[in-house]
Parts: C-alpha cells; sequence; structure tokens
C-alpha cells in the first residue's frame, strides 16, 4: 500500500466563510398602516392614520420605524399617543423593534386629514 507522504498530501480547501443570516420578516406595510389605524389621539374620535398624522413608515427586517406628529406641538397625550402607537406595532407578529417618533416639520394642518376622517368629524 502506497501512503502519500506529508509534503504530497493536499491541501484542503479553506471553509467558506460563515454567514449570519438575519432572520426575515414577511410584515408588511398594510399590517403596519392597519396597527397604527387602531391608534387614536385622546381627544379625537378618528385614527392616527385618517387624521393625516403619519408622515412615514419604514421597515427594515423585523423592525419598524415611524415619524408622526400631533395636531398641536403643545398637546401634552404626545408621548401616550406615540407609546400607544409602538405598543400596536409590537404586537405585529415578525415585528421585534419599534421607534415612534414624534417630529413637527411639517406642521400638521387640517388639511392632512383623510376623506374618511373629514367625514367623522362632520367637515364635509
Amino acid at each position: 500500500m502506497n501512503t502519500p507522504s506529508p509534503e504530497n498530501t493536499p491541501t484542503p480547501p479553506p471553509a467558506p466563510p460563515s454567514i449570519a443570516i438575519q432572520p426575515s420578516t414577511t410584515v408588511s406595510e398594510e399590517q403596519i398602516w392597519a396597527a397604527l389605524r387602531q391608534c387614536y389621539d385622546p381627544e379625537i374620535p378618528v385614527n392616527l392614520v385618517d387624521l393625516g398624522l403619519i408622515y412615514d413608515v419604514a421597515i427594515t427586517g423585523n423592525r419598524v420605524d415611524v415619524k408622526m406628529t400631533l395636531t398641536a406641538p403643545g398637546c401634552m397625550m404626545g408621548g401616550q399617543i406615540a407609546g400607544d402607537a409602538q405598543t400596536k406595532l409590537l404586537s405585529i407578529e415578525g415585528i421585534d423593534e419599534a421607534s415612534v417618533e414624534v417630529v413637527w416639520d411639517p406642521p400638521w394642518h387640517q388639511s392632512m386629514i383623510s376623506a374618511e376622517g373629514r367625514k367623522i368629524l362632520g367637515l364635509e
């Protein structure tokens, strides 16, 4: 039997680099908007989406970032409203992190209210 000498032994190929696979989510933007439609300003009987308070939604993997505003900068319920929105977002299966940032630019105006919101408020 012929045994190869150490200098003639082929070197095995290097192992492939390890790849960290991020868990993906199948959360849709529609699910995010539906959750936000369940959040209300306690003083107004219209959800945040139809009031025109949601400015931006970004989904990155299992994280969602929302930019929203309030009807008035002096609104004392801002923290509670943003916290409610964050809680609703975190209740969506597949969302592990949610950030809700209150912004003031552009300033909110009644013209941002959806047709459905205007109807509820009797503005049409």
